[in-house]
């Protein structure tokens, strides 16, 4: 097995991937900006280097992190989720430089993060793939053409896009050109590459992804599907695994797809098929994520398989330890993406001092979090400060369970997004297990929260005050 792993990112994942590592054994070694200097996963780690004063150039220098790698003698880099881990050129680096890259080859991050040559494979492999053009649109007019033969509404999506970004419905030609330039904008800032393609819009479906696990010996093996619907503006808050909508015909179908779909390009490590199911009950191959998902805690919970632990055995050159008819699951688990931000002020990020804070436990309850009391979260970085997972053995159960851990886990000092999650429990159509992509879009009035401090922080805040005023 490895010795020594850089894992190449911040916050709760690398806590995550720390902890794997020290359960195998492996000595870790974290990476830190200046503005994380007194981060967690700084002091969890083995050993730390500094990649630099820039909050954001330091994570995604390559280079520079694989000669970290080297200096410290590492074996592998694991990438995380974010940053680089999409990024084919950190692989490609590792490769040359003699270091494991912890997930697919580059040649396999390139074809399945183009998302025409994604298309294309999985045309070529039989996955259905919703009606779209061949390959880049080179115009809007040639935009405008293609739109009306498929017909109303449109997605523009860049070729490299991800993360909700890059990416415009259009319902009409107004809008299409409107939004033309606007892709192409954002998505050679955020990605490099101006290249856009379309899809045709499927309107209010169900989000619904499938975790595969596949190594070098040609077996690939997947762990059931989470649903990922609610979301907003194309970035998910809650996950749930597996999903309470699907039957178990379905959930075989979508399974046996996403297996087709790692095989079709010789997929190695873990990675995620994504589906959209239309309101007919099609599937449609969506994108395939060539990384850990942040979602990857639901399906540990109900499979019992740690994710990332397999993907460095996977790594490492080990056969997978499971065969499908090894891999089952019992109850349901929903993630909670506990957001830094305020959700009755257009979820507007609320960075500062966590003045108080207290994770959530008990039975069925994991929180993964890169916060403490007096962290400082800084604004350079994605808004999500913890992750709380709940699982229960039914669906009823774990709506239950995540009430009362989301009451149970304390973060003062900022606002978060938990009034907004406890207000979606106490949805009817939640509590039904029926929802899709438009949920938030379609209860506004879910924000409409009291989000009034409890009277015995509004006590201890005053005695503070009280104390600090006779101090001086």
């Amino acid at each position: 097995m490895f010795n020594k792993i850089l894992i190449a990112n911040r916050g709760e994942i690398a806590v995550r991937i720390i902890r794997a590592c020290k359960e195998m054994g492996i000595t870790s070694v974290a990476i830190f900006s200046d503005a994380d200097r007194h981060a967690l996963h700084v002091k969890k780690a083995d050993e730390s280097y500094f990649v630099g004063d820039d909050p954001l150039k330091g994570y995604l220098n390559a280079h520079r992190i694989v000669n970290i790698a080297v200096t410290a003698r590492c074996d592998a880099i694991h990438p995380g989720y974010g940053f680089l881990s999409e990024n084919p050129e950190l692989a490609a680096i590792c490769a040359k430089r003699g270091i494991k890259f912890i997930g697919p080859e580059s040649s396999i991050i390139h074809k399945m993060g183009d998302k025409i040559q994604a298309r294309k494979a999985m045309i070529e492999a039989g996955v259905p793939v919703t009606p779209g053009s061949d390959g880049n649109i080179n115009s809007v007019e040639e935009a405008q053409s293609l739109a009306n033969q498929i017909g109303y509404p449109v997605m523009l999506k860049a070729t490299n896009g991800g993360g909700g970004r890059g990416i415009r419905r259009c319902d009409n030609d107004k809008e299409l050109v409107s939004n033309y330039d606007r892709v192409i904008s954002e998505a050679t800032k955020a990605f490099g590459n101006p290249e856009l393609f379309m899809e045709k819009c499927v309107v209010s479906p169900k989000h619904i992804e499938v975790q595969i696990l596949a190594d070098s010996h040609g077996n690939a093996i997947h762990l059931y599907e989470r649903d990922c619907s609610i979301q907003r503006r194309n970035q998910k808050l809650i996950e749930i695994a597996p999903s309470p909508q699907l039957s178990n015909e379905q959930r075989d179908y979508i399974g046996s797809l996403a297996v087709k779909a790692a095989k079709a390009v010789n997929y190695e490590n873990a990675g995620t098929v994504e589906f959209l199911l239309d309101q007919d009950d099609n599937f449609y191959f969506m994108e395939m994520n060539t990384r850990l998902q942040v979602e990857h805690t639901i399906t540990e919970s109900i499979t019992g398989i740690d994710i990332v632990q397999e993907q460095i055995r996977i790594a490492f050159g080990h056969q997978l330890r499971f065969k499908q008819d090894d891999v089952n699951f019992r109850g349901f688990a929903i993630e909670f993406r506990i957001n830094a931000e305020d959700p009755k002020q257009e979820f507007l990020p609320s960075f500062g001092k966590i003045t108080r804070y207290y994770a959530a436990g008990g039975p069925g309850v994991r929180t993964d979090a890169s916060i403490y009391t007096g962290y400082v979260i800084p604004p350079y970085y994605d808004s999500m400060c913890a992750k709380l997972t709940v699982w229960a053995l039914t669906w009823q159960d774990v709506v239950q369970r995540g009430k009362r851990a989301l009451d149970d886990l304390i973060i003062y000092g900022v606002k978060t997004t938990i009034p907004y999650y406890l207000e979606i429990l106490n949805n009817e159509n939640f509590k039904e297990g029926e929802f899709d992509t438009s949920f938030v879009t379609s209860h506004p009035e879910l924000t409409d929260f009291n989000d009034e401090l409890p009277p015995d922080v509004i006590a201890a805040a005053i005695s503070a005050a009280i104390a600090a005023h006779e101090g001086m």
